[in-house]
């Protein structure tokens, strides 16, 4: 049976952390800057941990 793939579109767009975690950046900071807050922006600006039903599938995807 053959090796399974990593999801190279995947694997660019998220980080596997030192414990397992799925960590992700946020949507939303790709133009239009100046109708949001700075506040808004600074919070956009932080990575995020994925939730778990979802973090199995990119793990899966990963080859992890």
């Amino acid at each position: 049976m053959p090796k399974q793939k990593t999801h190279k579109g995947l694997a660019k767009s998220v980080k596997i952390t030192a414990k397992g975690k799925v960590k992700r950046k946020k949507a939303g900071m790709g133009h239009l800057m100046s109708s949001k807050t700075s506040k808004r922006r600074r919070q956009l600006s932080k990575g995020t941990l994925t939730k778990t039903a979802i973090s199995e599938t990119i793990k899966t995807k990963l080859g992890c």
